[in-house]
């Protein structure tokens, strides 16, 4: 489940209204980062609110009628071609950079077995081994071995050289976490991470929007009008004479 996916863990986003509050959130998101060396923030995800998120977006499915036909597919498929033979090597291997260069950022987020996710931040060009590090200094016991992967289909991620990018996973992607013990060996049922990272859970700030200031009213510029000039002695008035039509 890679970044297309990441609509189905939307969470209310807030903003804590009181400034302790938000003093303490504030201290305690930066020593996570001091700590593990990257923002994370920590949040629950309920069954109910996946299956719900999941109703949402199948009911705004389109209908019957505009089924993807098999017209359609071997027009996209010409098309595809098309493009594919028009394009060199150079011009393709451009628009790949550019298109990754607009890239920033990859946000993954790691859903537990007991439904907590952690979410971090990493750069595009990162390899996935950084995944890995962080998580062996969160999760609660790092002395039993873990794997993470994707899914569906569940695809187990081996190839921890591959930078977030080529994985597929920026601008952001779900992994999910679990213990690697043999047959027969208990495998813990949580909690998944320290305490310290728990205590996250719930605090994200989110900057408030400012009211704009009201500007002043403009004061109405009223033009001077000269007053009216009467002749001076000795001038005569203009008279418009009798014969001129205006």
């Amino acid at each position: 489940m890679l970044a297309d996916s990441l609509p189905a863990l939307k969470r209310r986003r807030f903003s804590i209204a009181d400034p302790m509050d938000a003093k303490f959130a504030m201290e305690s998101l930066a020593a996570a980062k001091r700590n593990y060396g990257r923002e994370i923030c920590l949040f629950e995800t309920t069954p109910a609110t996946i299956s719900q998120t999941s109703n949402d977006a199948s009911g705004s499915e389109e209908p019957d009628e505009l089924e993807f036909s098999t017209e359609d597919y071997y027009r996209i498929l010409a098309t595809k071609k098309e493009d594919k033979y028009l394009k060199t090597k150079k011009i393709r291997d451009a628009e790949t950079a550019a298109s990754r260069s607009r890239i920033t950022k990859a946000v993954i987020r790691v859903r537990f077995p007991d439904n907590h996710t952690l979410e971090a931040t990493f750069h595009p060009s990162e390899t996935l081994q950084s995944l890995f590090d962080l998580l062996t200094k969160v999760v609660a016991r790092p002395d039993l071995p873990f794997y993470i992967y994707t899914t569906p289909p569940k695809k187990k991620i081996n190839d921890s050289s591959q930078d977030f990018y080529s994985a597929g996973f920026a601008p952001g992607a779900i992994v999910y976490f679990s213990y690697d013990l043999p047959k027969g060996v208990d495998t813990p049922q949580g909690p998944f991470l320290k305490e310290d990272v728990m205590s996250l859970k719930g605090l994200e700030l989110v900057p408030e929007q400012k009211p704009v200031p009201d500007q002043p009213a403009l004061e109405p510029v009223v033009a001077a009008v000269p007053p009216l000039q009467k002749p001076a002695a000795g001038q005569k008035k203009m008279v418009k004479p009798k014969w001129l039509k205006m």
